[in-house]
């Protein structure tokens, strides 16, 4: 009992702090009730192929050829892959986290899942197309060069400051949360 109310404590928050705006504010209530469920629906919109592709993933690429492609021996093609795979993708950010979880149980390199997931969040195709249009290219390139050189040093100095326990304490999480 005690396992499953630590679990949920953040649910259980949430639902008597609704409950207090319900009584208390309830305007606020309303209004945050329309936007929570907006969230809950654009979700459910997005995650479900994200899941059928990852299963997809799962499936048809053996762990071999995830190693080879983008595990730590893979160098800058790895990167160049995680870079292109992240500002390809399609979707708001909360769609990259179950896609870096897979590629890590595939044996992806913790430097190349967070180059996609930087990627993910900052270079988007469609987005550099329309600022390029609007912004212009000079901006564009600036700022594409300087998301560039961000995510890869974040990516470097994270694996550093981490080092190897902290990946393996990452991916023992990731293990026994599917448990």
């Amino acid at each position: 009992m005690k396992k499953t109310l630590k679990r949920y404590r953040l649910f259980i928050l949430m639902v008597l702090i609704y409950i207090g705006l319900y009584i208390f504010a309830r305007d606020l209530f309303f209004g945050s009730t329309t936007k929570a469920f907006g969230s809950l629906k654009e979700m459910m919109l997005v995650i479900p192929p994200i899941f059928v592709l990852l299963g997809l993933l799962d499936v048809w690429v053996p762990k071999e050829t995830m190693v080879k492609l983008m595990g730590k021996g893979s160098g800058l093609k790895g990167m160049g892959l995680a870079f292109f795979l992240g500002s390809a993708a399609a979707g708001p950010l909360y769609g990259a986290f179950p896609v870096a979880i897979t590629l890590l149980k595939k044996g992806s390199s913790f430097t190349n899942v967070l180059i996609l997931m930087g990627a993910w969040s900052t270079t988007k195709l469609p987005m550099l197309m329309f600022e390029a249009a609007s912004l212009g290219i000079e901006f564009t390139l600036l700022r594409f060069g300087l998301n560039l050189v961000g995510i890869l040093g974040i990516a470097f100095i994270s694996e550093l400051v981490l080092g190897h326990n902290g990946e393996e304490a990452i991916l023992q999480r990731i293990a026994n949360n599917e448990a």
